[in-house]
């Protein structure tokens, strides 16, 4: 009986390593792929701050209420847009993401682009109408293919397909600290300036409803490239965590497991002794 359960233990303990090593090769390929993920991020945040200020102006100089991305409707269907991660392993940073939409969508009907291969299975397997399941790599989507689903997105507003479009991404802060947000990208909501804010004046040498009309594709691309850095920095960190964190607790257990081995193979030492000494006396 002996025998048996220290060949468990020790297939266990082996078993135990091949997962740690696992483990720990996406513990390492995560924190190689971070230094990146993060350079690209803080690169994409000063045209993202920057256009959204050139927004924020161009909406409070315009006067003309039928500007259609300024005007709120009866919301009949709402379009999110969902960044979620290209595969698990990440802790709860997928689940963080479907739970938020779920609370913010509650009853409302809605549709969905998803952006990231778990957020198109999700929502597939849901029954949700979806706008396109192009977009499941969240790690090699470039500006000029931000611009063309921000096409897509501005066009079915357009059209009435959907009455008002959400964002929902995961914004990183910290290695330790990682937040979904929900925001509104369309209609544009109309934020008053502060009392001591100092604007500076722009020039339009158009119409400042027509420079909406014409710059609305340009700036929820830039604002789309901008949450998709920030999430896959937050993907790749969450994950990161997860591996180092299973990779300690595969450590611990095969130090729990090694240490009942060792006692089981001195139990069976003590036993075999005990019956040579009582053959011996016999």
């Amino acid at each position: 009986m002996a025998g048996a359960s220290m060949k468990d233990i020790k297939l266990r303990i082996k078993s135990v390593e091949s997962t740690m090593q696992i483990t720990k090769a996406m513990q390492l390929v995560a924190t190689s792929k971070l230094r990146r993920a993060k350079e690209r991020m803080e690169n994409s945040r000063p045209y993202g701050e920057i256009s959204q200020q050139a927004l924020i102006a161009a909406v409070r100089r315009c006067a003309d209420q039928d500007v259609p991305y300024l005007t709120a409707r009866p919301v009949k269907r709402r379009l999110y847009i969902v960044i979620a991660g290209e595969r698990g392993l990440a802790g709860g940073y997928n689940n963080n993401i479907f739970k938020a939409l779920a609370a913010h969508a509650g009853d409302t009907p809605f549709c969905a682009l998803p952006i990231g291969r778990k957020a198109i299975e999700k929502y597939h397997r849901m029954g949700v109408e979806l706008l396109s399941e192009e977009y499941n790599r969240v790690e090699s989507l470039s500006v000029s293919r931000c611009y063309k689903l921000a096409q897509l997105v501005t066009e079915g507003y357009l059209t009435e397909k959907y009455d008002d479009v959400w964002l929902v991404y995961t914004d990183f802060r910290t290695m330790m600290s990682q937040e979904v947000h929900t925001e509104q990208l369309l209609p544009v909501p109309r934020i008053p300036a502060a009392e001591d804010a100092r604007e500076t004046e722009t020039i339009y040498e158009l119409d400042p409803a027509e420079t909406l009309q014409r710059v609305m594709p340009d700036f929820l691309a830039g604002r789309l490239y901008s949450a998709l850095c920030d999430s896959f920095v937050s993907e790749v960190s969450a994950r990161r965590m997860a591996m180092d964190s299973a990779t300690k607790n595969a450590s611990a257990m095969i130090s729990d497991l090694t240490l009942r081995y060792n006692r089981a193979r001195q139990g069976a030492i003590t036993q075999e002794i005990t019956e040579i000494v009582a053959g011996a006396e016999e």
